[in-house]
Formats: C-alpha cells, structure tokens, sequence
C-alpha cells in the first residue's frame, strides 16, 4: 500500500461535482450553535452527495469564516438555503412528498441500521441542536425518528459525528 499524495487523489471538479447525480438526501440543520459543526456537516454533504442542506434558526449562513475553515469551499459546491422556520421548512418538505426524519432518541425510534427507505424515496434528515437536540414540536411533524445505538456511559454524539453516521448509512440505502 502507498499513501496518495492529494494531486492523486480522484476529485471532481466544482463544475462536474454540480453535474453529478445526487442521492435524494436534504439535510436540515436546526439551531446549530456552533459554525464549526455547521462546516463540517457542508463537507460531508458533499463527500456523499446529498442534494441540499436546509439551514433553520440560529444556525450559521456561509460565507462565514469559521463555517469556511471547516467546510473547506463546500458552501461553494452543495446547495444550501436559510429558512428562519423550520415549521415553514418541514411544510415545503411535505407539500412535496418528502420522508421526514428526525435523527432523535425518542420513544419509538428506529435503530438506524434497521431503516429501509423505499428506493429513490426522496428524504428530509433534521438534525438539531447541540445540547437539546431535535424540539419536540419537530419531532412530531416527523415521518419517523432515527437512533444511532450507542454503547457507552454518554447518550449523545456530537452532531457532526452523528450526520457523519447517519448521512453514510442513508446514503448507502438510498443510493441505487
């Protein structure tokens, strides 16, 4: 095995990236408090190809600095848009025949490997604030809520870490 230098890694280009086919996949970032989570999120968004992140309340717009310095130029190639509602984002979302999720530990929720989207099914991730997580008048506007078991004495992963687990694990089953 041979490390690649980054001059040989396979990457699209922002014009190819924009063309290539995206899985059917909206992030919503609700109340992120922090940029730094928010730039991590746009990068693996676009490691995966999602079509969109929705951002809602207080969470950070590009072009920000610190929002910059994590997603390192994928504010410039995922598409994002800024709703001051997430209510009003979720209704668009619906209106439109969206699967809406809340990643969530909540009383009926599914154990993320244990989800099986239809194919092609176009789908909503809401993941939301840091300390309080998903609001409960979300998760009741929600199709279903989605667990990343954990095994340890803490219940909660950072959410950009969580994304990364559940944009990988969807991507993989919505991806077809």
């Amino acid at each position: 095995m041979r490390k690649l230098p980054v001059n040989e890694i396979p990457r699209l280009s922002p014009e190819e990236y924009e063309k290539s086919k995206k899985i059917p996949l909206i992030i919503v970032l609700d109340n992120i408090r922090s940029h730094h989570n928010t730039g991590a999120i746009f990068r693996t968004c676009d490691a995966f190809g999602c079509e969109a992140i929705y951002l809602t309340g207080i969470t950070g717009k590009p072009p920000h600095r610190e929002i910059s310095k994590t997603a390192l130029g994928a504010t410039e190639t995922v598409k994002w848009e800024y709703f001051k509602s997430i209510k009003d984002c979720i209704s668009e979302f619906k209106n439109n025949n969206y699967k809406i999720i809340a990643l969530e530990i909540a009383e009926g929720s599914i154990n993320i490997k244990d989800y099986t989207p239809l194919p092609h099914q176009k789908t909503v991730l809401i993941l939301g604030h840091e300390v309080y997580g998903v609001n409960q008048d979300i998760i009741n506007m929600c199709d279903v809520c989605l667990e990343i078991p954990q095994f340890g004495t803490k219940h909660s992963l950072n959410v950009s870490v969580s994304s990364g687990i559940a944009i990988w694990e969807l991507s993989n089953k919505l991806r077809v």
